[in-house]
């Protein structure tokens, strides 16, 4: 793919976990509601169009499991890097490992955790349509996707360059 184009960059929450006080927080598992939730939000990825060739995923176990439960839904399902440094991470990191995808990636999931998926997402948003827009800004529920695009190359992915394409959280279908 060329250096200029549309870029697409997919941002997941994870689904909702067990309680804190069950176990270490890394290795928190998605409770009933979110393994019910994280197949609903990789249906709607596969039925949104939004096609993406490169999955970062956090390596928290709720995490991985909210991925790997959204991978069978969808037709072609990319390769995943599942990353420490997404885990506990701030906005700025997220940002980073999306700026640092190479240049034949045109679409790019990122699963990870709050309050940095909401904040990048926000930070991010520099337009799109205005009802979702401030969805997006109000609130990032688990399991919540958005679909921002941006012109030109990673490198090129700053505050404000995106555009909000797309936005689900479960109770939307």
């Amino acid at each position: 793919m060329p250096e200029q184009g549309e870029r697409r960059i997919v941002l997941v929450r994870h689904a909702k976990a067990v309680p804190k006080h069950v176990t270490e927080d890394f290795e928190r598992a998605l409770s009933d509601r979110g393994c019910h939730q994280a197949p609903r939000a990789g249906d709607w990825l596969e039925r949104s169009g939004f096609a993406v060739d490169l999955a970062l995923c956090s390596s928290a176990r709720r995490a991985r499991q909210t991925w790997q439960l959204m991978l069978p839904r969808l037709s072609a399902p990319p390769p995943t890097l599942y990353q420490a440094r997404l885990y506990e991470a701030e906005a700025h990191d997220l940002l980073s490992a999306v700026t640092e995808a190479a240049a034949e990636v045109s679409g790019l999931v990122l699963v990870g955790h709050n309050p940095a998926v909401h904040d990048v997402a926000k930070s991010l948003c520099g337009g799109g349509p205005k009802k979702l827009v401030h969805r997006l800004r109000t609130a990032f529920p688990k399991s919540a996707v958005a679909v921002l695009t941006v012109d030109g190359g990673w490198d090129g992915v700053a505050p404000g360059a995106a555009r909000l394409a797309a936005f689900w959280a479960p109770g939307d279908d």
